[in-house]
């Protein structure tokens, strides 16, 4: 509680000394002391604002993972109640086919055995109605009393036996009434029925970070199984490129990119241009049927350095797009000054570099800049109308960057700035120019005749970097720059 000044005329507590100091009537403490205090104060408070903000981000984050997995939840077991549905409707409808093919079975069977039991059966009548009638004559006969009569009805009587059909007749049934043969066990085939369940899911597999690399314009992924599984048939990786380091978010400016049927624990992605500082990778197994949970996601750096052709420092004759420049006689035909806003690009150091800065070749054939009219980009005439040169849009302060260049097939001439030259297909080292920068510098370009295409996005090979080594420790150079002249 505050001191407050009492009748006896003790001075006013002024609410900022602390301890005993407050009961001496005046302020003993300098304004100074204060004001040290309050930015130390805000200091701290301004660095708890920011542990809370960014706390506050991670939450917000992980709500939006929550709410993304509960709405998944439900979408999932949607999507099982279906696949359920149709693995049994595919179950019973292979029962219906079986059931009606064995029920086929019996009808022929039926139908082959009555068949073979009415002709035998149509063969024995005849042959009885042959007999009885065969029969009822000999009776007749016995009665006969013209002896010559009944000899000669007896001599036919005999011979009509020995060819009567009774007497070559087997009196035995050729097809047996039994159908047993036709019968079913289901026994072993209920029990594995009742003993369905649902198919192992694979276990999410384990991203090995150790094993994963990115180089060359390459990124390799290593995983392995947390246990074996035998039942494995391929897995499946997604990637995604961004500009957020640590776990993926769940709001994203680009959707996964998926490639199916991996068979082994490995993938490398290959011909990458790295305009996002990261990459997002997860991967998953499955069998025949099913797939299984994501891996936990890892998050690769993805060093490359990029820039365009800034159009507003061109010279005249030169004809620019973003990656492609052309050398136009005529004066830059159809081509307008290119002023881009980009804001992340270093641009208060691109001004200064480039008025201080001179093409290190000359023009074939120079323009004087006071007979070309004022424009944009009036400032930058003392470097551009010294030669045909166009400049990157992008500041470079320190490191080790890595571009490529390829010569249109009409190109006669050209220059690029502070670099050094490599064959393109052995990586041999042509030519290094060395030097020290007092301030940042800017890839410049010139080219006449025909014209450039310029790659960015892109790392130092493997092959340059182990050249450099035993190059004069060019390699371990801060302020060193690589390009490729292809």
């Amino acid at each position: 509680m505050r001191a407050r000044a009492d009748r006896q005329g003790r001075g006013r507590d002024c609410g900022k000394c602390p301890g005993p100091r407050r009961l001496l009537g005046r302020c003993q403490w300098p304004s100074g002391v204060f004001i040290a205090s309050m930015d130390s104060q805000r200091e701290a408070l301004q660095r708890i604002i920011t542990t809370l903000a960014n706390k506050d981000d991670e939450i917000q984050n992980f709500i939006e993972t929550l709410n993304h997995t509960l709405k998944n939840v439900q979408v999932n077991t949607t999507k099982v109640m279906i696949d359920l549905e149709e693995e049994f409707g595919v179950l019973q409808a292979t029962l219906d086919d079986m059931k009606a093919s064995m029920v086929n079975k019996v009808k022929q069977e039926q139908e082959y055995k009555s068949q073979e039991l009415q002709n035998q059966l149509t063969i024995c009548n005849n042959a009885l109605e042959g007999s009885e009638e065969l029969l009822e004559y000999a009776n007749r006969t016995l009665s006969t009393a013209d002896p010559e009569a009944f000899t000669k009805a007896a001599k036919q009587i005999k011979d009509r036996v020995t060819m009567a059909p009774a007497f070559r007749l087997s009196l035995k049934p050729k097809i047996s009434d039994n159908m047993t043969h036709l019968m079913v066990d289901f026994s072993q085939e209920k029990q594995m029925l009742r003993s369905l369940k649902f198919l192992p899911v694979p276990r999410a597999p384990e991203i090995e970070p150790a094993d994963c690399l990115v180089s060359d314009n390459c990124a390799t992924v290593a995983w392995r199984m947390p246990e074996e599984d035998n039942k494995i048939d391929h897995y499946i990786l997604e990637y995604r490129k961004t500009n957020y380091e640590g776990p993926p978010r769940v709001k994203e400016e680009r959707n996964w990119d998926i490639i199916d049927d991996i068979k082994d624990s490995e993938y490398t992605l290959t011909g990458l241009k790295f305009e996002s500082k990261y990459m997002n990778f997860r991967v998953r197994a499955c069998n025949k049927a099913v797939a299984g949970d994501y891996s936990e996601p890892i998050t690769l750096e993805t060093k490359g350095f990029n820039f365009s052709f800034d159009g507003t420092t061109s010279h005249q004759n030169l004809k620019v797009d973003d990656f492609s420049v052309e050398w136009d006689s005529s004066g830059g035909k159809g081509q307008e000054s290119k002023i881009k806003g980009k804001e992340n690009k270093g641009s208060g150091h691109v001004s200064l570099v480039k008025r201080n800065m001179r093409s290190g070749t000359p023009s074939p054939k120079r323009t004087s800049v006071s007979c070309r009219p004022t424009s944009a980009r009036s400032n930058r005439d003392r470097f551009t109308g010294e030669s045909y040169t166009v400049l990157g849009d992008a500041v470079i302060e320190s490191g080790q960057h890595y571009w490529e260049v390829k010569s249109q097939k009409d190109c006669k001439s050209y220059s690029i700035g502070h670099i050094s030259f490599y064959n393109a297909d052995t990586k041999q080292l042509l030519h290094t120019f060395k030097t020290k920068f007092a301030q940042p510098v800017i890839p410049a370009f010139m080219v006449w005749c025909g014209g450039l295409n310029l790659y960015t996005g892109l790392q130092v090979p493997s092959a340059i970097k182990s050249f450099q080594k035993g190059d004069g420790g060019l390699g371990g150079s801060e302020n060193s720059l690589i390009g490729l002249a292809q």
